[in-house]
């Protein structure tokens, strides 16, 4: 090995060299995938195969020829490598891809979440791809093209392989385009250009102007069904994280995963809901802001308010709860409090986690101490992947055995679901639990109470060989984007604000989607404003006569 660092290799030698590895090593689930799209493996299709990596090959080989410089080579094929290697195993490991959501993901996650998904096949998978070959480069002695005439054969080595590339192109056009129009995930799995292209992305939007957040209902005004009343209101939003509908038996599941929700008398169950997006980046701020799905983007969202300071401007106190790693800057200009840090002593805390619990901890005194109508949100840590077993206390182990590493290879199907199971059994004791506070608020305290809850997004748990979640929207599975959403009233509420329970039971199985809930829980809380659109409005064909 010393003998072979001690030998001066050209750079183009080492272009090379490094271009085949990323497009080989560093690619095996492109590859795996592709096969299938291109029609398994055989001698029939082998000139198709071989003539693919050619292309990547000869592409990488003219892109990195380009950065084929002292004092610059060694640095990016470093970087390279290394960024290679890890997208490579979270896109093997969990069958996810990257793109630009995935990396705002990995930048807006905090620390404890992250470190989830560290695990020992992954640091030698990131140790064998990256590090080792990264190493090989640092040591070793390179002899670069000088002057013009190194200028001269970089144009020409990369210009040559970059005509060859298209050549190939052009000659296996007709086989490769359908396996690459049927099969568009395969650009966000070919590493490592899906994380230069997602991570361009992601800075543009950051390093854009400054966003000025442009104002929206303030005209909104509390309706009819608000005169004459003293009683208070409270209102509790639940945002749930990664629950997907299909685990919900409220929603036909098999196993009994709801057996308090299905207890509560006058609980409107909605079975067939999609979200706005397959991460929390994305839905959470699709879902509070006025744009549906097929309009919003990040930069709209951000510079527009959206559905928590329109009821501030009607005159409501909002209160942000988290239990997660943020509101993805949802709750700017409300009240907040953030309740995921443990604290020694905390019955709802254990280690590094704090169970769902404490975001009701000093709700009822929030609730006493509150002199207007209020809207609480609490934000969940719910089903959040991949510790499935750290999201619930011990008692709600009902599904076992259960898959109780970050490394799912290690873990059979059944027991990743196992514990995946057991955390939508504590989210329904945790929702359960709340709707008896605001019950048991409403009797005593003279309060109109409600609930509606609602999941941002669901979760792949090995359907397809995919597993969490974070799928372009385009062919995201079903088991990442249907949701369950719920919701209760307090009698006292329901009465005031005219909502006929009989007719949004009747609309329980209609198609709904993240896009109603801006609309909707302006219509619920008989908000007017002329940002509000009836035909999203869940409740505008289901209120009674004030």
């Amino acid at each position: 090995m010393d003998k072979l660092l001690a030998r001066r290799i050209s750079a183009p030698f080492l272009t090379l060299a490094v271009a085949i590895f990323l497009a080989t090593a560093g690619n095996i689930k492109f590859w795996t995938t592709f096969t299938e799209a291109a029609g398994g493996l055989s001698l029939a299709h082998l000139p198709l195969l071989a003539g693919a990596m050619l292309i990547i090959v000869l592409f990488f080989n003219a892109c990195l020829t380009l950065a084929s410089f002292r004092f610059v080579a060694k640095p990016v094929f470093i970087l390279l490598l290394v960024t290679a290697s890890a997208a490579s195993y979270f896109i093997a490991a969990y069958g996810i891809v990257i793109d630009r959501a995935m990396i705002q993901n990995v930048f807006e996650t905090d620390v404890r979440e992250a470190t989830e998904l560290v695990s020992w096949h992954m640091l030698l998978t990131v140790g064998l791809l990256g590090l080792v070959p990264a190493a090989w480069i640092a040591r070793a002695q390179v002899a670069y093209p000088q002057g013009r005439r190194g200028l001269l054969q970089r144009a020409g080595i990369a210009g040559g392989s970059l005509l060859l590339a298209v050549l190939l192109l052009v000659l296996l056009f007709k086989s490769l385009a359908p396996a690459v129009r049927e099969h568009r995930e395969l650009r966000f799995l070919l590493t490592p250009t899906n994380t230069i292209q997602a991570m361009n992305g992601y800075l543009r939007g950051k390093w854009s102007t400054p966003v000025v957040v442009a104002p929206l209902g303030r005209d909104a005004m509390k309706g009819k069904a608000w005169a004459g009343q003293t009683r208070k209101t409270v209102t509790v939003i639940v945002v749930g994280e990664t629950a997907r509908a299909m685990n919900f038996s409220l929603n036909g599941y098999k196993r009994e995963t709801n057996p308090l929700l299905a207890r509560q008398p006058g609980l409107i169950n909605f079975s067939n809901v999609s979200s706005c997006g397959t991460a929390t980046a994305v839905s959470v701020p699709c879902v509070f802001s006025a744009f549906g799905r097929e309009e919003y983007s990040e930069s709209k969202a951000a510079s527009q308010e959206g559905l928590l300071d329109v009821l501030q401007h009607a005159g409501l106190q909002v209160v942000w709860r988290d239990n997660n790693s943020g509101c993805k800057g949802v709750c700017a200009r409300v009240g907040y409090e953030d309740v995921s840090h443990p604290v020694a002593g905390d019955p709802f805390c254990e280690g590094e986690e704090c169970h769902d619990e404490r975001l009701l901890a000093g709700l009822p005194e929030l609730i006493r101490n509150s002199d207007k109508d209020l809207v609480v949100v609490l934000h969940q840590k719910g089903s959040h992947g991949p510790a499935y077993a750290k999201r619930y206390p011990q008692g709600f182990g009902k599904f076992s055995p259960v898959c109780d590493s970050n490394e799912f290879e290690k873990c059979t199907s059944a027991s990743i679901a196992n514990a995946y199971d057991n955390t939508i059994l504590y989210t329904d004791y945790f929702l359960s639990k709340t709707i008896d506070l605001l019950r048991q608020t409403a009797a005593q305290a003279g309060v109109d109470t409600a609930m509606l809850y609602f999941s941002d997004h669901g979760e792949s748990l090995g359907e397809n060989n995919l597993y969490l979640h974070g799928a372009p929207y385009l062919f995201a599975p079903a088991e990442q984007t249907r949701v369950p959403m719920m919701l209760w009233m307090s009698d006292g509420f329901s009465e005031r604000f005219g909502i006929d329970r009989t007719c949004l039971m009747a609309r329980r199985g209609e198609p709904l989607s993240h896009d109603n809930v801006f609309h909707s829980v302006l219509g619920l809380l008989d908000v007017n404003t002329a940002v509000l659109n009836p035909r999203l409005d869940l409740f505008h064909g289901c209120a009674r006569g004030i």
